[in-house]
């Protein structure tokens, strides 16, 4: 039998400590620190140091024909973490092919042309179309806005203005990014995976409670109790864009 080796994480994508938000106007958390106990559960393995995606912007980018799929390798903590990242196409047409990705999501990231307005909107009904997919209180919700390049300064902040407020009726946490300059984008999908993985782990320890926790070898995250499945840690990401 083989014995397949995991590759290291890129030190590009080690993180220590819970990125900020963009605004404290709308954000799941503020908080400069991972939770105390995901923190103290993680310090028990002792882990050596080891565009974004393919971190390359396409100016003849196109449209997202259905369904599109990443897997983005993480160390939050020291603890290996895997997100797979499925992004769907915003229009019409995929609706019915998109839903089917939206069940079991743990984060819902709906995007919107900060150049136009109009797209703003729809991202309140791909959320709620991709909420009836999942349990209640299930998924963390993000709101974006693209393209932030193309604005001035002065029409950026009067969209950002409709933005949060339409962020803080979805509960959801609000970032403008560029993907041509790059700005935030690093930073959102760190905070993203962050979260993520936080609530991962407060999971794991609520479902095991008065258990020992442990956290095992490779990418396994693996808990004492009565189970034998060793589930790999890897947190669903549903992304569709107007």
């Amino acid at each position: 039998m083989q014995n397949l080796q995991v590759a290291p994480v890129s030190r590009s994508r080690i993180i220590s400590n819970m990125p900020k938000p963009y605004t404290p106007e709308a954000c799941h958390q503020y908080q400069t620190q991972f939770d105390a106990e995901v923190q103290t559960v993680c310090q028990q393995r002792n882990a050596g140091a080891i565009g974004f995606c393919k971190n390359v912007f396409d100016r003849d980018y196109k449209a997202t024909i259905g369904v599109d799929f990443e897997i983005e390798r993480f160390e939050i903590l020291g603890i290996p973490f895997n997100f797979q990242i499925w992004d769907t196409a915003g229009q019409e047409k995929f609706k019915c092919i998109a839903s089917a990705y939206y069940r079991g999501a743990q984060v819902i990231i709906t995007a919107f042309d900060l150049g136009d307005i109009s797209t703003l909107e729809n991202t309140r009904r791909w959320v709620q179309d991709a909420l009836k997919e999942n349990e209640p209180d299930t998924c963390s919700i993000f709101l974006v806005g693209t393209k932030k390049d193309t604005l001035s300064e002065a029409e950026l902040e009067r969209t950002e203005q409709d933005a949060v407020r339409l962020a803080i009726d979805l509960q959801a946490e609000y970032w403008s990014v560029s993907a041509k300059t790059g700005e935030n984008v690093k930073e959102f999908f760190f905070r993203v995976a962050s979260l993520a993985f936080e609530q991962s782990m407060k999971k794991e320890l609520e479902k095991n409670r008065g258990n020992t926790a442990q956290i095992g070898v490779g990418n396994l995250i693996q808990l004492d109790g009565n189970s034998s499945d060793k589930r790999e840690n890897e947190t669903q990401l549903n992304m569709n864009c107007c």
